[in-house]
């Protein structure tokens, strides 16, 4: 069960970096409507989840009984999507005014049905419960540009900095002062990297999860005020390619690593072949299933931050659609799902996050058990919460991001100078941004 877990852990964490493409045309209202909701707490609702059967069967059926009992007369149906085919479905489901009553989603892809107004306001529905929850989290929801946010946060996840003693002994730094800053993350990556003499390396640049992050740690504004155009192609982000493509030149980056993606950093630092590993604690444990002598050898430390110690999370939510033939229930029901209570219950069965504030006060978020490893790493990402925000803007959809990466490949890899491979990246993804 503890390997199971572990794994379904990293599934979890992998669900947080989900989007996918938006609708081709909106709808109307429906049921809901735009406005308040309102009626009795009764009848029966579909709650749908990402990938939680069969390791979380237990938590999720003792929820729906506890709901059931406290609101006699309503009933929870629940299914659960494979990853494999859950933004096709979800998208089809919503143009189709079918999804269920209660949806398990992340910002960057439920804000392109939201644009079209397809799930019903939290800021006028659940305003009551909005201090609840850790203001990062909260606003993870919303869409720029419009008025309202229209999802409860549930689970978060918040990477620390997993790094390698073994390795940071043999390149000769203090296995102590790890990297805090970008930075020093290249600095440190670079003296790792010509130690290792093609054994290891410092870091993976998985250029599909850190470039946005990394460039938002460095205050280049990502959009403009109003959100309506890219605007990351600054004079920093083109130092910080620049820095990039400059260990790729020198070989502190494996030459194969350029197209890959977090997946393949995971192996990567659990094969000994990278020193530093920029993960949620989740990964922690994974890494222990899979390597144990590099589990052994490895330390955590807080995330890599910016100036003012703003640190990145990653955000799962409840929505409700419109469309919903019970909304009243459903609303009840995501406010239970999302109560702090049973969101301190998921936490302590997966090494997730709670996004309430009063869960995060629990001692399992600030003991530290030396006779297990993941009590600091929780403790350390627990801890950064309260500085943390989505880092990632909600339209950096899969379209965005493939041609933004696909430009900035091209600069590392040394066939286009960094100022123009961005100033090409912006002009492409400003183009997709106006559709």
């Amino acid at each position: 069960m503890r390997r199971t877990r572990a794994f379904a852990a990293a599934a979890l964490a992998a669900a947080l970096l989900l989007s996918g493409c938006g609708l081709s045309s909106g709808d109307d209202a429906g049921s809901a409507g735009s406005g308040k909701i309102e009626g009795e707490v009764k009848g029966e609702i579909t709650f749908a989840t990402l990938a939680l059967k069969p390791t979380f069967d237990d938590y999720i059926n003792g929820l729906i009984k506890s709901f059931e009992a406290k609101h006699p007369g309503t009933t929870v149906k629940w299914v659960d999507l494979p990853f494999q085919g859950a933004q096709e479905k979800i998208t089809n489901d919503a143009q189709a005014g079918t999804l269920p009553d209660v949806v398990n989603l992340n910002p960057n892809f439920a804000q392109k049905l939201e644009k079209q107004g397809v799930f019903v306001d939290m800021e006028a529905n659940a305003g009551d419960v909005k201090a609840n929850f850790v203001p990062g989290a909260w606003d993870a929801f919303k869409v720029p540009g419009q008025a309202g946010s229209y999802g409860l946060p549930w689970y978060l996840t918040s990477e620390i900095t997993m790094y390698n003693k073994d390795l940071f002994a043999k390149a000769g730094l203090d296995a102590n002062t790890p990297p805090k800053t970008i930075d020093e993350l290249l600095t440190q990556a670079k003296q790792l990297s010509a130690a290792g003499k093609g054994q290891f390396y410092g870091w993976h640049p998985a250029l599909e999860n850190s470039f946005v992050p990394n460039l938002a740690k460095l205050g280049v504004p990502l959009l403009n005020d109003g959100a309506t155009k890219w605007t990351f192609n600054t004079p920093e982000a083109v130092q910080y390619v620049t820095r990039v493509r400059e260990l790729y030149a020198s070989k502190a980056i494996a030459p194969d690593w350029l197209t890959q993606d977090h997946a393949k950093e995971t192996e990567a630092y659990s094969a000994g072949r990278v020193a530093l590993f920029p993960s949620g604690p989740n990964f922690l444990k994974v890494v222990g299933q899979n390597a144990p002598a590099v589990a052994k050898a490895t330390a955590v430390a807080p995330q890599i931050a910016s100036a003012d110690g703003t640190t990145n999370m990653s955000v799962m939510g409840l929505l409700v659609p419109k469309k919903s033939k019970n909304p009243a229930t459903a609303l009840e029901f995501a406010k239970f799902v999302s109560h702090a209570e049973n969101q301190l219950a998921f936490a302590k069965i997966v090494t997730i996050l709670p996004s309430t504030a009063e869960s995060l006060k629990d001692p399992y978020f600030s003991q530290v058990d030396t006779a297990d490893p993941t009590s600091l790493a929780r403790k350390i990402s627990a801890e950064q919460i309260a500085k943390a925000r989505n880092l990632t803007p909600v339209q950096w959809d899969d379209r965005t991001k493939a041609v933004v990466i696909g430009k900035i490949q091209l600069a590392v890899q040394g066939d286009l100078d960094p100022k123009t491979a961005l100033d090409q990246a912006v002009d492409e993804a400003n183009k997709l941004l106006a559709r």
